[in-house]
């Protein structure tokens, strides 16, 4: 008793002063990150200046001891954390298959997004390469070139391309894009190899598909880095030049997002020669170019029941290079993708024999194909699919703003329509943000960074930004978008958008299990070890990342609180201008992650991985976390353009906004228990009062679809690097020329304009008064000869396919340059 009325008395000598100076100087000490020490002799400075007893004093000293002497910690306290959790199970078990995906490649921004302390002078300063002068002379050249052999229309009603398209792919080595020259291929970077891939997109999704596929996951990237050199010298050389067709079997019936746990099987066994063989049963499907492939490269489980090769009996999933007339392949068989017309196949095998010798790698790399598909897959997610969707996105954006502007309704241009002007900001809005996050993800690649978590960010977002641009272009263009036909750019892409939503790991796994799932332990500073440590039962490497775990908690509430009562005012930004504030937020946005991701770590433990909503969530909060950064630094590397500021702005607001968004929904449904109240009640109401982001502004909105109806240097550079064809009858190159002449014609409009005012003229389309105007001297000859064309081009604009019944029923391929569209065209 008489020791409870002593520490009874040493609280009293705390005055309210001193409790704010303590609190504030508790705060700092959080907010910094000050190591434990610091906080222990602070501590004990304040006991002895306000007289605390000798027992109190020799109390926290014993503790401090112990929480700082490591050995002592160790066996009094962290020992015995360890024993409690590995009895409730507490952290998640990975599997070896778990384990070898997380440990695929490495992380990159996505860390430091994940620290909840940024260092966001890095971020801002991340490579953002451009092409070199031979990448930019082949996408000037060759690319272009192959663009204007392709029309859309002419691929879908063929079903394919022509020989000559093929002849010319082969010719400039389009099939090895990212092969090393010495093996004979182009050895572009990751920035050219997108760029590419999205000016093809821009014109055909099958011709993009069809060069995108060997150069991303396949036998060419598996041979590169884990293949013998007497593979790579065979093979490299033949498919830089287009001599093997390859494609990669992973998918089964059975075994589809779960790649893991496929059935198709390998058996080591030796002929009657005594030669080494493997003996293969294996059914696959949905595998890009497999019909017209000449080597398929293959993932299958392997077993050597006989030890032969001297690694155990179950050596797991191996790759391996089989040529397609192998006996036993069957092939000649194709799928239909929603009708786009891409070779997509089944493949079987039943009893095949092939030589040892077929592993990639040899016989030395049997069972490591897990970590080849992962490694690959990794990197690839990054390039490919996102190129595609920017690439769509770009042409969206050049089209609506130009259909907008000549489209008439109710009299004006429906451009000026506030229901236009919303989707249309999107449009422009994602096209500037994803070729921001294009640049910015392939700049990463190009310096050797292999971040799994930041490709899958990029090919979810891409794909789903992808998808509603290609909504919104449709819903704008009504009937016209929904009539197919050679005049239609958007049929096709809305027809075949599930298709990149669902290959490379469907949109719903890579949200929900692997940017967040994934990375919640992939780029979380201390999780990955610890579970390792628990799973080692390795108490002294446990010790070293459990408190430093702790530490970075106290750390994270600190700046998580902090930046919110202030807004990020503490937060220092790398640049100054428009962007300061959003680098501000970024900060902000980043310490109330990592802190919340901390809280739902805690209180969900290794149940989590089945939290997929929640985890989804979070997913979604660390994606706009990521394409927020790489906004940031497209509009500083290009000079923070004033004419660029809206669709920045505009990218930036709706990013906080699906920030604040997400913040809400898990503030709404996080269960921590004991506190759910806290989060669901008050933090969750000071969430929706002091606001990260909100929705862009419909003023801003509006700014930005303004924007996109003007030609010109700025309207070229937010559709820079698609596909701008030279054939006046593409349809392009019509809504090209219909904005030029009616912004050209624009003051004589004004003229005819002002004459139906003062009823000199009757209330009428403009086209119907030009003789009528020139007569009354309204406008001379050149200005009526102008508004004529311009009236023409805009007529013709507004045009869509039409077809007799004969020809629709028995449509055949047509080539622009030969046949007139027009020719079945109204």
């Amino acid at each position: 008793m008489e020791q409870i009325g002593e520490l009874f008395g040493v609280l009293s000598e705390f005055t309210t002063w001193t409790l704010i100076v303590s609190l504030i100087v508790a705060i700092l000490y959080a907010y910094i990150g000050a190591p434990l020490w610091i906080w222990a002799v602070s501590g004990l400075v304040a006991l002895y200046g306000v007289g605390a007893p000798v027992w109190l004093i020799s109390t926290y000293v014993v503790l401090c001891l112990i929480f700082n002497i490591k050995p002592l910690r160790r066996t009094l306290v962290t020992s015995p954390i360890m024993k409690l959790l590995d009895a409730m199970n507490f952290l998640p078990t990975i599997s070896e298959t778990e384990r070898t995906a997380i440990e695929a490649g490495n992380v990159w921004v996505d860390a430091d997004l994940f620290s909840g302390k940024p260092d966001l002078k890095k971020l801002a300063s991340e490579s953002y390469p451009e092409l070199s002068e031979e990448e930019r002379e082949f996408l000037d050249g060759p690319v272009e070139e192959l663009c204007s052999m392709v029309d859309d229309w002419d691929v879908h009603v063929r079903k394919g391309f022509t020989d000559e398209v093929w002849d010319f792919m082969r010719k400039h080595r389009f099939f090895g894009l990212i092969i090393p020259k010495e093996y004979g291929g182009l050895e572009f970077s990751a920035t050219a190899h997108s760029a590419i891939i999205s000016k093809l997109a821009s014109r055909c999704g099958p011709l993009s598909i069809t060069v995108m596929v060997p150069n991303s996951l396949g036998p060419a990237e598996l041979l590169m880095h884990y293949g013998t050199e007497e593979q790579k010298k065979y093979y490299l050389p033949r498919l830089a030049k287009g001599e093997e067709i390859p494609c990669f079997a992973l998918t089964e019936p059975t075994a589809g997002s779960d790649a893991g746990s496929m059935t198709s099987s390998g058996e080591v066994f030796r002929d009657k020669d005594g030669e080494v063989k493997i003996r293969l049963n294996f059914s696959k499907r949905y595998i890009t170019l497999a019909a017209i492939s000449t080597v398929i490269g293959l993932a299958f489980k392997l077993r050597d029941p006989d030890n032969i090769l001297g690694k155990g009996k179950d050596l797991g999933i191996t790759c391996a290079l089989i040529p397609s007339d192998t006996e036993g392949v069957k092939l000649g068989r194709r799928h239909d993708p929603m009708g786009v017309p891409f070779y997509n196949c089944p493949i079987d095998g039943e009893d095949v024999e092939i030589p040892i010798g077929y592993i990639i790698g040899g016989h030395e790399q049997a069972g490591n194909g897990w970590r080849m598909l992962m490694e690959s897959l990794g990197v690839g997610r990054g390039i490919s699919l996102p190129a595609q969707s920017a690439g769509g996105s770009k042409v969206a954006t050049r089209a609506i703003g130009a259909y907008t502007a000549v489209r008439h309704q109710f009299g004006i241009n429906i451009g000026k329509f506030e229901g236009i002007e919303e989707p249309m900001a999107r449009i422009g809005g994602f096209t500037y943000l994803m070729e921001a996050a294009r640049r910015y993800t392939c700049g990463g690649l190009d310096i050797g960074e292999k971040p799994s978590v930041v490709t899958a960010i990029a090919k979810y977002n891409f794909t789903e930004l992808g998808r509603q641009v290609v909504n919104d272009a449709m819903d704008i263009q009504g009937g016209a978008g929904i009539s197919r036909g050679p005049r239609n750019i958007f049929a096709s892409t809305y027809i075949s958008t599930p298709i990149a939503i669902t290959v490379e790991g469907a949109n719903i796994l890579t949200r929900s299990l692997m940017i967040f799932g994934q990375g919640a332990i992939r780029c979380h500073p201390y999780a990955y070890d610890e579970i390792d440590a628990l799973t080692r039962k390795d108490a002294n490497a446990f010790d070293n990342v459990f408190w430093k775990h702790i530490g970075h908690v106290v750390r994270n509430s600190a700046r998580s609180a902090v930046l919110s009562l202030t807004r990020g005012a503490f937060v220092s930004a790398p640049v100054s201008g428009p962007a300061a504030k959003y680098y501000k937020k970024l900060g902000w946005s980043s310490a109330s992650f990592a802190f919340l991701a901390d809280i739902a770590l805690g209180s969900y433990g290794g149940g989590l991985k089945i939290k997929e909503k929640i985890s989804g969530r979070f997913a979604d909060i660390l994606s706009w976390m990521y394409l927020a950064t790489a906004t940031l630094r497209r509009f500083d590397a290009e000079g923070q353009r004033e004419e660029d500021r809206v669709f920045f702005e505009w990218a930036m607001e709706h990013a906080f906004a699906q920030i604040q968004e997400s913040f809400d929904e898990i503030y709404r449904e996080i269960n921590v228990p004991g506190l759910s109240w806290l989060f669901r009640g008050p933090i969750a109401l000071w969430s929706r009062i002091n606001r990260i982001g909100t929705k862009p502004s419909d003023k801003l909105g509006h700014k930005v679809a303004q924007a996109m109806q003007i030609p010109g240097e700025q309207r070229d550079r937010l559709t820079n690097g698609m596909y701008v064809p030279a054939d006046e009858r593409d349809t392009i190159a019509r809504y090209d020329n219909a904005l030029n002449l009616m912004v050209e014609a624009e003051p004589v409009y004004h003229k005819l304009h002002q004459a139906t005012k003062k009823k000199e003229l009757p209330k009428t389309q403009p086209r119907f008064v030009i003789d009528e105007a020139l007569e009354k001297s309204i406008i001379n000859k050149e200005e009526a000869d102008l508004v004529r064309r311009a009236e023409e081009a805009r007529v013709d604009v507004v045009q869509v396919d039409e077809f007799t019944l004969e020809e629709y029923q028995n449509q055949t391929p047509s080539t622009p340059k030969k046949k007139d569209k027009d020719k079945m065209s109204v």
